[in-house]
Protein backbone atom coordinates (compact mmCIF):
# COMPACT_ATOMS: atom_id res chain seq x y z
CA UNK A 1 0.00 0.00 0.00
CA UNK A 2 1.44 2.61 -0.97
CA UNK A 3 2.10 6.47 1.04
CA UNK A 4 -0.41 8.37 -0.96
CA UNK A 5 -2.92 5.49 -0.76
CA UNK A 6 -2.87 5.23 3.03
CA UNK A 7 -3.04 8.90 3.90
CA UNK A 8 -6.45 8.91 1.40
CA UNK A 9 -7.79 5.80 3.58
CA UNK A 10 -6.96 7.74 6.96
CA UNK A 11 -8.77 10.47 5.79
CA UNK A 12 -11.30 8.73 4.75
CA UNK A 13 -11.55 6.90 8.08
CA UNK A 14 -11.66 10.40 9.92
CA UNK A 15 -14.66 11.53 7.57
CA UNK A 16 -16.43 8.61 8.11
CA UNK A 17 -16.26 8.49 12.16
CA UNK A 18 -17.56 12.40 11.58
CA UNK A 19 -20.02 11.35 9.60
CA UNK A 20 -20.79 8.73 12.19
CA UNK A 21 -20.37 11.65 14.90
CA UNK A 22 -23.01 13.97 13.12
CA UNK A 23 -25.53 11.30 12.84
CA UNK A 24 -24.89 10.08 16.38
CA UNK A 25 -25.18 14.05 17.41
CA UNK A 26 -28.39 14.59 15.35
CA UNK A 27 -30.31 11.40 16.71
CA UNK A 28 -29.96 12.46 20.69
CA UNK A 29 -29.93 16.27 20.12
CA UNK A 30 -33.34 16.00 18.49
CA UNK A 31 -35.23 13.31 20.51
CA UNK A 32 -33.62 15.35 23.79
CA UNK A 33 -35.93 18.66 22.46
CA UNK A 34 -39.24 19.77 23.46
CA UNK A 35 -41.19 20.34 20.79
CA UNK A 36 -42.64 24.10 22.63
CA UNK A 37 -38.87 24.82 22.14
CA UNK A 38 -38.10 23.92 18.62
CA UNK A 39 -41.16 26.04 17.55
CA UNK A 40 -40.18 29.15 19.94
CA UNK A 41 -37.02 29.13 18.46
CA UNK A 42 -38.22 28.58 14.78
CA UNK A 43 -40.13 31.91 15.60
CA UNK A 44 -37.40 33.95 16.45
CA UNK A 45 -34.16 32.00 15.13
CA UNK A 46 -32.55 31.62 11.62
CA UNK A 47 -32.68 29.13 9.17
CA UNK A 48 -30.92 26.64 11.18
CA UNK A 49 -33.71 26.27 13.72
CA UNK A 50 -36.04 26.29 11.26
CA UNK A 51 -34.02 22.72 9.76
CA UNK A 52 -34.51 21.81 13.43
CA UNK A 53 -38.06 22.50 13.50
CA UNK A 54 -38.23 20.50 10.38
CA UNK A 55 -36.50 17.53 11.19
CA UNK A 56 -38.11 17.06 14.77
CA UNK A 57 -41.56 17.24 12.89
CA UNK A 58 -40.60 13.90 11.43
CA UNK A 59 -39.25 13.06 13.73
CA UNK A 60 -39.59 9.22 12.83
CA UNK A 61 -38.69 9.48 9.74
CA UNK A 62 -35.50 11.40 10.67
CA UNK A 63 -34.17 8.92 13.16
CA UNK A 64 -34.41 6.13 10.60
CA UNK A 65 -32.68 8.44 8.20
CA UNK A 66 -29.70 8.36 11.28
CA UNK A 67 -29.81 4.81 11.83
CA UNK A 68 -29.17 4.06 8.20
CA UNK A 69 -26.49 7.01 8.07
CA UNK A 70 -25.04 5.04 11.18
CA UNK A 71 -24.95 1.94 9.59
CA UNK A 72 -23.36 2.74 6.55
CA UNK A 73 -20.74 4.81 8.12
CA UNK A 74 -19.99 2.54 10.59
CA UNK A 75 -19.85 -0.67 8.40
CA UNK A 76 -17.32 1.43 5.86
CA UNK A 77 -15.27 2.75 8.77
CA UNK A 78 -14.50 -0.60 9.66
CA UNK A 79 -13.58 -2.10 6.15
CA UNK A 80 -11.09 0.63 5.87
CA UNK A 81 -9.51 1.41 9.53
CA UNK A 82 -8.93 -2.72 10.09
CA UNK A 83 -6.54 -3.00 7.19
CA UNK A 84 -5.12 -0.19 7.51
CA UNK A 85 -4.59 0.02 11.44
CA UNK A 86 -3.23 -3.96 10.71
CA UNK A 87 -0.67 -2.91 8.01
CA UNK A 88 0.58 -0.10 10.49
CA UNK A 89 1.06 -1.81 13.74
CA UNK A 90 2.77 -5.10 11.61
CA UNK A 91 6.26 -3.41 11.18
CA UNK A 92 6.17 -3.10 15.46
CA UNK A 93 4.93 -6.59 15.66
CA UNK A 94 7.61 -8.11 13.50
CA UNK A 95 10.27 -5.49 15.42
CA UNK A 96 9.57 -7.23 18.10
CA UNK A 97 10.34 -10.67 17.08
CA UNK A 98 7.16 -12.04 16.91
CA UNK A 99 6.77 -15.13 14.30
CA UNK A 100 5.36 -14.00 10.93
CA UNK A 101 1.92 -16.28 11.57
CA UNK A 102 1.27 -14.67 14.72
CA UNK A 103 2.33 -11.37 13.89
CA UNK A 104 -0.37 -11.26 10.98
CA UNK A 105 -2.93 -12.18 13.42
CA UNK A 106 -2.24 -10.54 16.31
CA UNK A 107 -1.85 -7.48 14.21
CA UNK A 108 -5.50 -8.34 12.97
CA UNK A 109 -7.14 -8.58 15.86
CA UNK A 110 -5.15 -5.19 17.21
CA UNK A 111 -6.54 -3.58 14.28
CA UNK A 112 -10.34 -4.58 14.77
CA UNK A 113 -10.29 -3.33 18.63
CA UNK A 114 -8.61 -0.34 17.93
CA UNK A 115 -10.85 0.72 15.21
CA UNK A 116 -13.76 -0.20 16.72
CA UNK A 117 -12.48 1.10 20.06
CA UNK A 118 -12.09 4.97 18.21
CA UNK A 119 -15.33 4.71 16.26
CA UNK A 120 -17.26 3.73 19.65
CA UNK A 121 -15.30 6.67 21.60
CA UNK A 122 -15.52 9.61 18.42
CA UNK A 123 -18.17 8.40 16.28
CA UNK A 124 -20.81 7.85 18.91
CA UNK A 125 -19.93 8.37 22.78
CA UNK A 126 -18.67 11.70 22.17
CA UNK A 127 -21.28 13.12 20.18
CA UNK A 128 -24.08 11.38 21.77
CA UNK A 129 -22.67 13.09 25.32
CA UNK A 130 -22.70 16.22 23.64
CA UNK A 131 -26.06 16.03 22.20
CA UNK A 132 -27.86 15.13 25.42
CA UNK A 133 -25.63 18.44 27.44
CA UNK A 134 -25.99 20.70 24.70
CA UNK A 135 -29.16 19.81 22.81
CA UNK A 136 -30.31 23.14 20.59
CA UNK A 137 -26.63 23.88 19.35
CA UNK A 138 -26.17 20.60 18.30
CA UNK A 139 -29.58 19.77 16.40
CA UNK A 140 -28.68 23.57 15.05
CA UNK A 141 -25.32 22.00 13.20
CA UNK A 142 -26.64 18.43 13.07
CA UNK A 143 -30.02 19.21 11.70
CA UNK A 144 -29.26 20.62 8.44
CA UNK A 145 -26.66 17.69 7.18
CA UNK A 146 -29.45 15.36 8.52
CA UNK A 147 -32.17 16.51 6.18
CA UNK A 148 -30.13 16.49 3.13
CA UNK A 149 -29.16 13.01 3.90
CA UNK A 150 -32.48 11.94 4.40
CA UNK A 151 -33.54 13.66 1.17
CA UNK A 152 -31.17 11.84 -0.88
CA UNK A 153 -31.66 8.25 0.66
CA UNK A 154 -35.76 8.69 1.24
CA UNK A 155 -36.61 5.39 -0.78
CA UNK A 156 -34.21 3.24 1.66
CA UNK A 157 -35.87 5.42 4.70
CA UNK A 158 -39.22 4.91 3.60
CA UNK A 159 -38.54 0.76 3.05
CA UNK A 160 -36.81 0.20 6.33
CA UNK A 161 -38.96 2.28 8.37
CA UNK A 162 -42.23 1.05 6.72
CA UNK A 163 -41.20 -1.93 7.39
CA UNK A 164 -40.88 -1.60 11.15
CA UNK A 165 -44.17 0.67 11.27
CA UNK A 166 -45.67 -2.30 10.10
CA UNK A 167 -44.13 -5.42 12.53
CA UNK A 168 -45.60 -2.36 15.24
CA UNK A 169 -49.27 -2.14 13.91
CA UNK A 170 -49.52 -6.00 13.82
CA UNK A 171 -48.05 -5.98 17.29
CA UNK A 172 -51.00 -3.45 17.95
CA UNK A 173 -49.00 -0.44 18.73
CA UNK A 174 -49.77 2.82 16.44
CA UNK A 175 -45.96 4.51 15.56
CA UNK A 176 -45.63 8.20 16.31
CA UNK A 177 -44.46 10.42 14.24
CA UNK A 178 -42.94 12.85 16.91
CA UNK A 179 -42.35 12.15 20.53
CA UNK A 180 -45.00 13.27 22.86
CA UNK A 181 -44.54 16.49 24.44
CA UNK A 182 -46.98 17.16 26.62
CA UNK A 183 -46.77 15.61 30.45
CA UNK A 184 -48.89 13.60 32.74
CA UNK A 185 -49.76 15.24 35.68
CA UNK A 186 -48.35 12.55 37.93
CA UNK A 187 -44.92 13.86 36.13
CA UNK A 188 -45.99 17.46 36.45
CA UNK A 189 -46.22 16.70 40.40
CA UNK A 190 -42.88 14.83 40.49
CA UNK A 191 -41.11 17.92 38.58
CA UNK A 192 -42.75 20.63 41.26
CA UNK A 193 -41.54 18.36 43.98
CA UNK A 194 -37.84 18.29 42.60
CA UNK A 195 -37.89 22.04 41.82
CA UNK A 196 -39.43 22.51 45.51
CA UNK A 197 -36.45 20.05 47.18
CA UNK A 198 -34.03 21.82 45.10
CA UNK A 199 -34.95 25.25 45.82
CA UNK A 200 -35.85 26.68 42.21
CA UNK A 201 -39.38 26.55 43.39
CA UNK A 202 -40.60 28.40 46.79
CA UNK A 203 -42.76 26.45 49.03
CA UNK A 204 -45.84 27.60 48.63
CA UNK A 205 -45.76 27.92 45.14
CA UNK A 206 -45.27 24.25 45.15
CA UNK A 207 -47.58 23.63 47.27
CA UNK A 208 -50.24 25.36 44.81
CA UNK A 209 -49.04 23.82 42.31
CA UNK A 210 -49.10 20.52 43.39
CA UNK A 211 -52.54 20.66 44.95
CA UNK A 212 -53.85 22.01 41.95
CA UNK A 213 -52.60 19.29 39.64
CA UNK A 214 -54.10 16.24 42.03
CA UNK A 215 -57.55 18.34 42.08
CA UNK A 216 -58.49 16.18 39.17
CA UNK A 217 -57.83 12.99 40.94
CA UNK A 218 -59.98 13.90 43.68
CA UNK A 219 -63.69 12.35 43.86
CA UNK A 220 -66.60 13.84 44.79
CA UNK A 221 -66.33 11.85 47.89
CA UNK A 222 -63.17 13.37 49.10
CA UNK A 223 -63.94 16.65 48.54
CA UNK A 224 -67.63 16.64 50.38
CA UNK A 225 -68.56 17.61 53.78
CA UNK A 226 -69.91 14.36 55.11
CA UNK A 227 -73.41 13.99 55.94
CA UNK A 228 -72.53 13.70 59.53
CA UNK A 229 -71.64 17.54 59.54
CA UNK A 230 -74.17 18.39 57.75
CA UNK A 231 -77.11 21.02 59.19
CA UNK A 232 -80.32 20.89 57.50
CA UNK A 233 -83.39 22.89 57.53
CA UNK A 234 -87.21 20.87 57.84
CA UNK A 235 -89.26 22.08 54.47
CA UNK A 236 -92.09 23.20 57.22
CA UNK A 237 -89.45 25.47 59.02
CA UNK A 238 -89.84 29.14 58.52
CA UNK A 239 -87.38 31.88 56.93
CA UNK A 240 -86.97 32.98 60.69
CA UNK A 241 -85.88 29.21 61.15
CA UNK A 242 -83.38 29.96 58.46
CA UNK A 243 -82.26 33.23 60.03
CA UNK A 244 -81.65 31.46 63.47
CA UNK A 245 -79.32 28.61 62.02
CA UNK A 246 -77.17 31.01 59.98
CA UNK A 247 -76.70 32.64 63.63
CA UNK A 248 -75.88 30.09 65.04
CA UNK A 249 -74.04 27.52 62.96
CA UNK A 250 -72.11 30.33 61.04
CA UNK A 251 -73.18 28.19 57.47
CA UNK A 252 -74.76 30.31 54.64
CA UNK A 253 -76.38 27.55 52.72
CA UNK A 254 -79.22 24.23 53.98
CA UNK A 255 -80.55 21.71 52.46
CA UNK A 256 -84.14 21.69 52.99
CA UNK A 257 -85.36 18.19 53.92
CA UNK A 258 -88.93 16.29 54.31
CA UNK A 259 -87.45 14.57 56.81
CA UNK A 260 -83.66 13.68 56.06
CA UNK A 261 -81.03 14.15 53.61
CA UNK A 262 -82.19 11.19 51.46
CA UNK A 263 -85.72 13.42 51.02
CA UNK A 264 -83.65 16.68 50.06
CA UNK A 265 -86.01 19.14 47.81
CA UNK A 266 -83.54 21.73 47.43
CA UNK A 267 -81.47 23.96 48.59
CA UNK A 268 -81.86 28.07 50.12
CA UNK A 269 -79.03 30.65 51.12
CA UNK A 270 -79.06 32.93 53.68
CA UNK A 271 -78.76 35.40 51.33
CA UNK A 272 -82.75 35.26 49.82
CA UNK A 273 -83.81 36.26 53.76
CA UNK A 274 -83.49 39.68 51.72
CA UNK A 275 -86.32 38.83 49.63
CA UNK A 276 -89.08 38.06 52.33
CA UNK A 277 -90.39 41.23 54.44
CA UNK A 278 -89.62 40.99 58.14
CA UNK A 279 -93.40 40.63 58.76
CA UNK A 280 -93.67 37.58 56.46
CA UNK A 281 -90.52 35.45 57.86
CA UNK A 282 -92.11 33.78 60.36
CA UNK A 283 -95.01 32.42 58.62
CA UNK A 284 -92.80 31.94 55.63
CA UNK A 285 -91.85 28.12 54.56
CA UNK A 286 -88.73 27.65 53.44
CA UNK A 287 -90.15 25.05 50.63
CA UNK A 288 -91.09 27.93 48.98
CA UNK A 289 -87.91 29.03 48.83
CA UNK A 290 -86.03 25.84 48.23
CA UNK A 291 -84.10 26.00 44.61
CA UNK A 292 -83.07 22.94 42.75
CA UNK A 293 -79.75 21.68 43.33
CA UNK A 294 -77.17 19.66 41.19
CA UNK A 295 -77.21 15.69 42.70
CA UNK A 296 -73.29 14.12 41.34
CA UNK A 297 -72.17 10.28 42.25
CA UNK A 298 -69.21 9.71 44.66
CA UNK A 299 -66.94 8.50 42.29
CA UNK A 300 -67.29 11.96 40.32
CA UNK A 301 -63.43 13.32 39.24
CA UNK A 302 -62.66 17.08 40.96
CA UNK A 303 -62.66 18.60 37.53
CA UNK A 304 -66.64 17.50 36.36
CA UNK A 305 -67.51 18.62 40.00
CA UNK A 306 -66.29 21.76 39.80
CA UNK A 307 -68.02 22.65 36.05
CA UNK A 308 -71.40 21.25 38.05
CA UNK A 309 -71.61 23.26 40.44
CA UNK A 310 -69.68 26.33 38.65
CA UNK A 311 -73.14 25.83 36.11
CA UNK A 312 -75.39 25.56 39.50
CA UNK A 313 -76.82 29.43 40.95
CA UNK A 314 -76.37 28.13 44.43
CA UNK A 315 -72.48 26.75 43.82
CA UNK A 316 -73.41 23.50 45.71
CA UNK A 317 -73.88 20.06 44.85
CA UNK A 318 -75.10 16.89 47.05
CA UNK A 319 -73.36 13.55 46.43
CA UNK A 320 -75.35 10.71 46.27
CA UNK A 321 -73.66 7.17 46.84
CA UNK A 322 -73.90 3.67 45.12
CA UNK A 323 -77.00 3.22 47.07
CA UNK A 324 -79.17 6.47 46.19
CA UNK A 325 -78.42 7.79 49.51
CA UNK A 326 -76.71 11.17 50.56
CA UNK A 327 -73.45 10.57 51.50
CA UNK A 328 -72.11 14.30 51.96
CA UNK A 329 -72.43 17.63 50.39
CA UNK A 330 -69.73 20.05 48.12
CA UNK A 331 -69.76 23.66 48.12
CA UNK A 332 -67.44 26.04 46.23
CA UNK A 333 -65.69 26.45 49.62
CA UNK A 334 -64.76 22.91 49.81
CA UNK A 335 -62.55 23.35 46.27
CA UNK A 336 -61.28 26.06 46.85
CA UNK A 337 -59.70 24.21 50.05
CA UNK A 338 -58.47 21.58 48.04
CA UNK A 339 -56.65 23.61 46.15
CA UNK A 340 -54.91 26.78 48.38
CA UNK A 341 -55.76 24.73 51.78
CA UNK A 342 -57.74 25.69 55.15
CA UNK A 343 -60.04 28.99 54.06
CA UNK A 344 -61.19 29.63 57.99
CA UNK A 345 -63.97 32.92 58.27
CA UNK A 346 -64.63 34.20 61.55
CA UNK A 347 -67.97 31.53 61.53
CA UNK A 348 -65.58 28.45 61.60
CA UNK A 349 -64.24 26.60 64.43
CA UNK A 350 -61.09 28.36 65.24
CA UNK A 351 -59.10 24.76 65.75
CA UNK A 352 -57.31 23.94 62.95
CA UNK A 353 -57.53 20.61 61.35
CA UNK A 354 -53.68 19.91 62.40
CA UNK A 355 -51.83 20.89 65.21
CA UNK A 356 -47.97 19.97 66.25
CA UNK A 357 -48.81 18.86 70.25
CA UNK A 358 -46.10 17.86 72.47
CA UNK A 359 -44.02 15.10 69.82
CA UNK A 360 -47.21 14.54 67.84
CA UNK A 361 -50.44 16.23 66.07
CA UNK A 362 -53.56 16.87 66.74
CA UNK A 363 -55.52 16.19 63.91
CA UNK A 364 -59.22 16.46 62.98
CA UNK A 365 -61.03 12.87 62.78
CA UNK A 366 -62.20 13.90 59.17
CA UNK A 367 -58.72 14.43 57.62
CA UNK A 368 -58.51 12.43 54.66
CA UNK A 369 -55.29 9.97 54.78
CA UNK A 370 -53.06 11.66 52.10
CA UNK A 371 -53.92 15.09 54.18
CA UNK A 372 -52.72 13.28 57.31
CA UNK A 373 -49.31 11.89 55.29
CA UNK A 374 -48.56 15.19 53.75
CA UNK A 375 -49.18 16.96 57.58
CA UNK A 376 -47.28 14.44 60.06
CA UNK A 377 -45.85 12.36 58.01
CA UNK A 378 -47.98 9.16 58.87
CA UNK A 379 -48.46 6.68 55.56
CA UNK A 380 -51.01 4.47 56.22
CA UNK A 381 -51.41 1.24 54.24
CA UNK A 382 -54.58 0.61 51.83
CA UNK A 383 -57.64 -0.34 53.31
CA UNK A 384 -61.32 0.12 53.15
CA UNK A 385 -61.10 3.77 54.78
CA UNK A 386 -61.32 7.13 53.86
CA UNK A 387 -59.86 9.13 57.06
CA UNK A 388 -57.36 8.75 59.90
CA UNK A 389 -61.25 8.74 61.91
CA UNK A 390 -61.54 5.64 59.45
CA UNK A 391 -58.54 3.72 60.06
CA UNK A 392 -58.91 4.24 63.61
CA UNK A 393 -62.30 2.42 63.98
CA UNK A 394 -61.26 -0.16 61.55
CA UNK A 395 -58.25 -0.86 64.01
CA UNK A 396 -60.37 -0.55 66.71
CA UNK A 397 -63.13 -2.91 65.67
CA UNK A 398 -65.93 -0.74 68.18
CA UNK A 399 -66.87 2.82 68.81
CA UNK A 400 -64.10 4.08 71.17
CA UNK A 401 -64.30 6.26 74.03
CA UNK A 402 -62.39 9.44 75.10
CA UNK A 403 -58.50 8.57 75.98
CA UNK A 404 -58.95 5.02 74.18
CA UNK A 405 -55.64 4.99 71.93
CA UNK A 406 -54.29 2.26 69.45
CA UNK A 407 -50.93 1.65 68.11
CA UNK A 408 -50.89 1.84 64.05
CA UNK A 409 -48.72 0.42 61.28
CA UNK A 410 -47.18 2.73 58.86
CA UNK A 411 -46.44 1.94 55.56
CA UNK A 412 -42.93 2.17 55.00
CA UNK A 413 -41.44 1.39 50.99
CA UNK A 414 -37.88 1.49 52.86
CA UNK A 415 -38.51 -1.17 55.46
CA UNK A 416 -41.84 -2.83 54.09
CA UNK A 417 -43.85 -4.57 56.93
CA UNK A 418 -41.03 -7.23 58.51
CA UNK A 419 -40.21 -3.70 60.33
CA UNK A 420 -42.54 -0.95 60.10
CA UNK A 421 -42.81 2.14 61.68
CA UNK A 422 -44.87 2.58 64.36
CA UNK A 423 -47.28 5.51 65.69
CA UNK A 424 -49.70 6.00 68.28
CA UNK A 425 -53.58 7.53 67.81
CA UNK A 426 -55.15 8.44 71.41
CA UNK A 427 -58.78 9.43 70.90
CA UNK A 428 -59.28 12.86 72.20
CA UNK A 429 -62.59 14.02 71.39
CA UNK A 430 -65.66 12.49 70.22
CA UNK A 431 -68.69 13.69 68.56
CA UNK A 432 -71.79 11.48 69.16
CA UNK A 433 -69.99 8.13 67.52
CA UNK A 434 -67.85 9.59 65.18
CA UNK A 435 -63.63 10.80 66.30
CA UNK A 436 -63.92 14.13 66.13
CA UNK A 437 -60.24 14.96 67.08
CA UNK A 438 -57.21 12.58 67.15
CA UNK A 439 -53.60 13.01 68.97
CA UNK A 440 -50.80 11.15 66.45
CA UNK A 441 -47.48 10.18 68.03
CA UNK A 442 -44.53 8.87 66.15
CA UNK A 443 -43.00 5.73 68.01
CA UNK A 444 -40.50 4.20 66.09
CA UNK A 445 -39.46 0.49 64.58
CA UNK A 446 -39.71 -2.16 66.87
CA UNK A 447 -41.75 -0.20 69.53
CA UNK A 448 -43.09 -2.91 72.15
CA UNK A 449 -46.80 -3.06 72.25
CA UNK A 450 -49.67 -5.87 73.09
CA UNK A 451 -50.46 -8.59 70.89
CA UNK A 452 -53.32 -6.80 69.61
CA UNK A 453 -51.61 -3.43 68.66
CA UNK A 454 -53.70 -1.47 71.33
CA UNK A 455 -53.10 0.73 74.64
CA UNK A 456 -55.46 1.84 77.02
Amino acid sequence: MTGWVMALSVLAILVLTAGTAMFVAAEFSLTALERSTVDANARTGDRRDKFVQRAHRTLSFQLSGAQIGISITTLATGFLAEPVVARLLHPLLDAAGLPPNLSSGLALALALLIATSLSMVFGELVPKNLAVSKPVPTARASAGPQLLFSALFTPAIKATNGTANWILRRMGIEPAEELRSARSPQELVSLVRTSARSGSLDAVTATLVDRSLQFGDRSAEELMTPRSKIEALQADDTVADLVRAATETGFSRFPIIEGDLDETIGIVHVKQVFEIAPSRRAETKLAVLAQPVAVVPSTLDGDTVMTQIRANGMQTALVVDEYGGTAGMVTVEDLIEEIVGDVRDEHDDATPDVVEAGNGWQVSGLLRIDEVASATGFRAPEGDYETIGGLVLDELGHIPDTGESVVLRAFDPDGGYDDPVRWRATVIRMDGRRIDQLELTELGRGHEHDTEGRAH
